[in-house]
């Protein structure tokens, strides 16, 4: 016996790998990159069904990845999560936030970076406000040296409105990151290209046809 979906049926189905509904996935946009570095995104909770979000394409196209969604994490579970290798966190230096109780980080010492595959990148999926908070929420991640970004391009970001003209989504930092530690910029460069492919189908949604 053959079932057929009804559209209502096709609108509410969700696809597996991305989450998202069937009538808009975006695996079509996964780029499978491989990555020396292993990245662990933490997800503020909010940022889990965000359409403009960019975390999810990120961690189904990096397969030395993890994706786990939480503000507040138990210390015994982010050590867990910390364990086993030296640890960056992918995160400018805000001197301002000293006023919120947020420890300095310790500098990042250049021998952490000799042996990649012992090096891993920690970022936050979450707007500026809310990382901020998940920053002081969690001592575990202050006391991790950070990864400042250099001379990285404009943002491809155009469905997102950032509060400083040098914001990335997290896809394009982690990319930029990536190339940064990794010395390689050509390998990572696809999956930019599919995130423009990304952008465009979440424009669609908002743009009159025709424009």
């Amino acid at each position: 016996m053959t079932t057929s979906i009804t559209p209502d049926q096709n609108k509410r189905a969700r696809c597996p790998a991305c989450l998202r509904a069937i009538s808009s996935c975006i695996c079509r946009w996964v780029a499978a990159v491989p990555n020396t570095v292993e990245v662990l995104i933490l997800q503020h909770p909010l940022e889990v069904h965000n359409a403009k979000g960019s975390a999810r394409l990120l961690h189904l196209s990096l397969p030395n990845s993890r994706l786990l969604t939480g503000e507040s994490f138990a210390p015994d579970e982010l050590a867990t999560l910390l364990a086993g290798k030296h640890n960056v966190l992918l995160y400018p230096d805000t001197p301002g936030d000293r006023s919120l109780g947020i420890a300095p980080p310790p500098a990042l010492e250049p021998s952490l970076l000799a042996d990649l595959s012992q090096l891993r990148l920690v970022v936050l999926d979450a707007t500026w406000r809310k990382s901020r908070k998940m920053l002081y929420l969690n001592p575990e991640l202050q006391r991790l040296p950070r990864l400042p970004l250099r001379d990285t391009p404009a943002s491809h970001y155009l469905i997102r409105k950032s509060h400083a003209p040098d914001q990335l989504s997290t896809l394009e930092a982690t990319c930029y990151a990536l190339m940064q530690l990794e010395h390689e910029v050509s390998r990572f460069v696809p999956l930019i290209t599919a995130f423009d492919g990304f952008v465009a189908q979440q424009l669609s949604y908002v743009m009159p046809q025709g424009r």
